[in-house]
């Protein structure tokens, strides 16, 4: 299992300890039914194409949660449809699912891990 989204620390103008006390609440969620998840968080202003294909090709993911900062800012709708390229491309036995917000990504993970 792999969750892809923005990283919180690295947007300007952003409080992101509501978005980490999140992402860490789902983490516990796959904790408890037991199902390994690895994070990649990206800048946008950096590398993030090459982050996430690092990490796509890091493991072979049954699953790939794209998280809504990178699906929902339509400003983003570009680097989105990169991102779900990428999975296509660099994990293509991974199903693709979608996270409605950080403590869910359990939940859209499970609905194709099932």
């Amino acid at each position: 299992m792999l969750v892809i989204g923005l990283d919180p620390v690295r947007i300007p103008g952003w409080d992101p300890e509501p978005v980490l006390a999140a992402i860490a609440r789902g983490q516990a969620r796959f904790d408890d039914h037991g199902i390994e998840a690895d994070m990649c968080l990206v800048a946008l202003d950096e590398n993030a194409e090459g982050t996430i294909v690092e990490a796509l090709t890091r493991n072979d993911y049954a699953c790939v949660v794209v998280g809504g900062g990178i699906r929902k800012h339509e400003p983003l709708l570009e680097f989105f449809e990169k991102v779900v390229n990428l999975v296509r491309r660099h994990a293509p036995g991974a199903a693709i699912a979608f996270n409605s917000s950080p403590e869910d990504t359990a939940d859209a993970a499970l609905r194709w891990l099932r």
